[in-house]
Order: C-alpha cells, then structure tokens, then sequence
C-alpha cells in the first residue's frame, strides 16, 4: 500500500488546492518553505506533498537522512499515480477544467484494463482518479491471472 507521495509544480499551493478538492482534504503548509501538504485523513494516512518546481529529494550522506534541494525544472516526469477518490468523474473533470489543465475519462475496454479519469496537474504530471464506480475493474484487474494474460509470466529473479 502506498501511504503518500510527493510531486512538484509551478503553483504548489493551487495544486494542492485542487488536490485537496478531489480528495475532499485540507491544505497545511510543509516542512520545507513554498511547499504544502494536502491531507484527506482517510483510513490510510494518506497524504501528497506538493513542493515548488524543481525541488527534489537527495540521498544523505553517511547517517544523515533524505532531504529536499533545488534542482534544475523538467517539465514532464515519469512518475504518475492512481488513487481511488471520494468525488465523483463529474466533480473531478470540473475541478480539472476550472484549473485549466487536461483531463479525459478511460472507459474499460477502450484500450485501457480499467476505468480512470486521466487528471493531468499543470498540464504536466498525470495522476489516474478512480471515483468509487471504477474501483472494483481496478481491483479486478490487478489479479495476478489478468496480470499474466497482459504481461505474461513473471520473470524469474536471479540471486545476487
């Protein structure tokens, strides 16, 4: 289970803003300066961290911990995330068009496993919401016999 995740954007608190809003959650400034946490307070201590563009997690040195430097911006990243939301496709497409940024609804079996609305934060970086109603074609899709029809066999690891 994944309990939270991090990302950055050119306007940290307007994304989290609009976050928080499809994950009925509140906003609270973080740790670091210009960056912010939206929490939904679910069952799972979920959470996002919305840092300023370009700010990146490092690896420490020796004992010392991960910790948050300025970088060079990227526009787009490899990461994305889905999360199952307690709005609904509707409320989650006007929250997108309000912000200006891309948004489009899969339907199963239009080339995709399983249902999600595509919420693209800043035009930028993709986050898959799955509305209750997608949920269960998630959940039935990430069985290892569907895994395997679309992936085929696991491989097999090697020891080190």
């Amino acid at each position: 289970m994944i309990f939270h995740i991090s990302i950055d954007a050119r306007n940290p608190l307007q994304v989290a803003t609009a976050l928080a809003e499809v994950l009925n959650g509140k906003v609270y400034k973080f740790f670091t300066p210009g960056s912010y946490l939206v929490m939904p307070f679910d069952n799972y201590g979920t959470h996002i961290v919305v840092f300023k563009e370009g700010d990146v997690w490092v690896p420490g040195t020796d004992t010392k911990p991960a910790q948050v430097l300025s970088a060079e911006p990227t526009n787009l990243v490899a990461n994305h995330t889905a999360i199952a939301v307690p709005t609904t496709q509707e409320q989650i497409e006007q929250i997108g068009q309000r912000q200006g940024w891309r948004v489009l609804t899969r339907k199963q079996g239009e080339g995709v496993p399983f249902s999600a609305v595509e919420f693209w934060v800043e035009n930028r970086i993709l986050f898959e919401f799955l509305p209750q109603e997608f949920v269960s074609q998630y959940l039935q899709t990430m069985q290892p016999e569907i895994i395997e029809k679309m992936f085929g066999l696991p491989i097999q690891l090697m020891p080190v």
